[in-house]
C-alpha cells in the first residue's frame, strides 16, 4: 500500500496545483460578490495562450527556462484580460452571472480551437518539452516526507504555494482583503464606508482571471505537454472544490488536493500493477462521482459569501 502511495503521490501534487490556483483565483472573485463559473474558459485560455507563446519562443530563445516562464506569463495575462468581458458584463451591465460565464466557457472553447487550427493547420499545439520533475537534495531525505513531497517536484509547484500563502494573508491581514470579503457579504454597507465596490469587484475577477490562466498554462508546461483545445472539466473541478473548502483558502488546498489525487488515481491507473486490475471506465468516472458526492454531502452546509451572484445596486438597502 506504501509504495502505490509514493508512486501515484507525484503525480497528485502535479494534478493538484492546477486546480488549486484556479480555485484560489474563483475563491477572490465569488468573496468579492461576483460567481465566476467561466474558471473552465479561462483555463482554457490560459493553457492556448502558454501553448503558443512557448511554441513560437522556441525557435527564437535559446534559454528553455526562459521560454517556459514567459509562457507561464502569458497564460496569466490571457486570463486576465478574458476576464475582464465577464467583468464588465456582471459589474457594468448586472448580467446575470452564470450566464456570462457560461459564454466565456463557450467562446473560450470555439476561439482557441479555431486559432490553434489557423496557426497550426491542426487544431493541436504541441510543445517540444516543459518543466521537468526535481528532487530537492537535502529536504528529499526527510523520512516519509521526503519522498512524497520533496521527490519529482515541478518549480510550478513552489511557486503556486508561494501564492496561495500570500493570498491568505492578503485576504485576512490586509485593507484590500477586508474590502474583498465586505464586497462580498453586504455590499451596501461597504459603498456606506467609502469602499468602491464596483472597484473592488473588478479586482476580484481580474484577479480570478489571472489565476485560472496560470492554471491552464501549467497544465500545458507540466504534464499534458500539448494544448488540444480542453482542460477536461478541471475549471468545474476547481469550482467544486472551492465550494467543498467552504472559501477558504486553507479549505481550498485540501479539498483540490483531495479532487486531485481522485484525478491521478483516474489517470494513473494503468501503469500501477494493483490499479490496473480495476475496469477503466470505473476509474475513469471517479474523481466527478467524487465531486458529486462531495457536494451534496457539503451542499446543505456551506457558507458562501451572502451577496455572491448579486448584481451591486448602490440604492437598495
Amino acid at each position: 500500500m506504501w509504495t502505490i502511495i509514493e508512486q501515484i503521490f507525484p503525480y497528485a501534487i502535479a494534478f493538484t496545483i492546477p486546480l488549486l490556483i484556479t480555485a484560489l483565483g474563483g475563491l477572490f472573485s465569488e468573496r468579492s460578490g461576483v460567481v465566476n463559473i467561466g474558471l473552465e474558459g479561462l483555463m482554457v485560455i490560459g493553457a492556448f495562450s502558454s501553448a503558443i507563446t512557448v511554441h513560437f519562443l522556441n525557435g527564437v530563445w535559446s534559454n528553455n527556462t526562459a521560454v517556459l516562464w514567459a509562457g507561464i506569463l502569458a497564460g496569466m495575462a490571457a486570463g486576465l484580460l478574458f476576464s475582464i468581458l465577464h467583468a464588465f458584463a456582471s459589474i457594468n451591465l448586472s448580467a446575470n452571472q452564470i450566464i456570462s460565464g457560461t459564454a466565456i466557457n463557450l467562446i473560450a472553447t470555439a476561439l482557441t480551437i479555431f486559432l490553434a487550427r489557423n496557426i497550426t493547420g491542426s487544431g493541436n499545439i504541441r510543445i517540444k518539452s516543459g518543466f521537468s520533475p526535481d528532487t530537492i537534495p537535502v529536504l528529499s531525505k526527510i523520512p516519509v516526507i521526503g519522498d512524497l513531497f520533496f521527490t519529482k517536484t515541478y518549480p510550478t509547484t513552489w511557486f503556486i504555494l508561494i501564492i496561495l500563502f500570500v493570498s491568505t494573508f492578503m485576504l485576512y491581514k490586509t485593507k484590500f482583503g477586508l474590502r474583498l470579503r465586505s464586497c462580498g457579504e453586504y455590499p451596501q454597507a461597504a459603498e456606506a464606508a467609502g469602499i468602491n465596490v464596483r472597484s473592488i469587484r473588478y479586482a476580484g475577477v481580474l484577479i480570478s482571471g489571472a489565476f485560472a490562466g496560470l492554471g491552464g498554462a501549467i497544465i500545458i508546461l507540466t504534464y499534458a505537454g500539448e494544448f488540444t483545445g480542453t482542460v477536461a472539466g478541471l475549471g468545474f473541478l476547481a469550482l467544486a472544490s472551492l465550494i467543498f473548502g467552504q472559501w477558504r483558502p486553507l479549505g481550498v488546498l485540501g479539498a483540490t488536493f483531495f479532487f486531485g489525487f481522485a484525478s491521478t488515481i483516474a489517470n494513473v491507473s494503468q501503469v500501477i500493477p494493483e490499479l490496473a486490475v480495476i475496469p477503466p471506465i470505473i476509474l475513469k468516472i471517479f474523481p466527478y462521482v467524487v465531486t458529486l458526492i462531495a457536494l451534496v454531502v457539503f451542499s446543505k452546509s456551506s457558507q458562501a459569501p451572502k451577496a455572491v451572484g448579486e448584481p451591486f445596486d448602490s440604492g437598495k438597502r
